[in-house]
């Protein structure tokens, strides 16, 4: 449980009190994650445009393939499952969960496998990364903006995981996961999971 005090819907004003409405609207209620990151509410929208920016340029499919990849990677249970909600909107729960479980034996085609493995390596050994990492990409077809989407995606990814991890954010489970499903969004990176390069 965090040290931070949540701000209650009751008492959330300015800026703060717009992003928790957002939520309520869209969300029913506002989740652990947007009272913690919206303790700086300028900050907290910045970080809404930036996400916008980039999913609108790679694609909702792309973007979400790859935020799951690099949550996953990173252990941020909060963000595989409020994402995982997310996804259930453009893929069924059976596709959804064999991905989350281990998405090299999904069925997806081999351009979303490597850009999963390349924000797993980027999520897991940034420092290792090299020309390689993003040659495969191209050689899958992506061009030089997608390869930079995908990368901005999996990096924006570690930014707020890894602010939710710590700052021991309490875990919210979204409405409407079923328990198979919240089971496979919680299972670990398989061994086989990190491509080496």
């Amino acid at each position: 449980m965090t040290i931070l005090r949540m701000i209650p819907e009751a008492e959330a004003d300015g800026l703060q009190a717009g992003i928790y409405s957002d939520d309520i609207r869209t969300l029913g209620h506002v989740p652990s994650h947007t009272k913690a990151m919206s303790l700086n509410p300028e900050a907290y929208l910045a970080w809404e445009a930036l996400t916008r920016a980039i999913s609108s340029s790679l694609g909702l499919r792309r973007y979400e393939l790859v935020t799951l990849a690099a949550a996953q990677a990173l252990g941020s249970s909060h963000c595989r499952l409020a994402h995982g909600k997310k996804t259930l909107t453009i893929m069924g729960e059976e596709e959804l969960a064999a991905i989350a479980r281990d998405f090299h034996q999904a069925g997806l085609p081999a351009s979303e496998v490597a850009m999963m493995d390349y924000a797993v390596k980027l999520s897991t050994d940034a420092a290792g990364m090299a020309d390689p990492d993003a040659q495969r990409l191209r050689d899958l077809g992506f061009s030089d903006r997608e390869i930079a989407d995908i990368t901005l995606a999996a990096a924006a990814r570690n930014f707020f995981s890894r602010a939710l991890l710590a700052l021991n954010v309490d875990l919210d489970v979204p409405e409407g996961l079923s328990p198979g499903l919240q089971a496979a969004l919680l299972s670990p990176l398989p061994s086989s999971g990190t491509r080496k390069a």
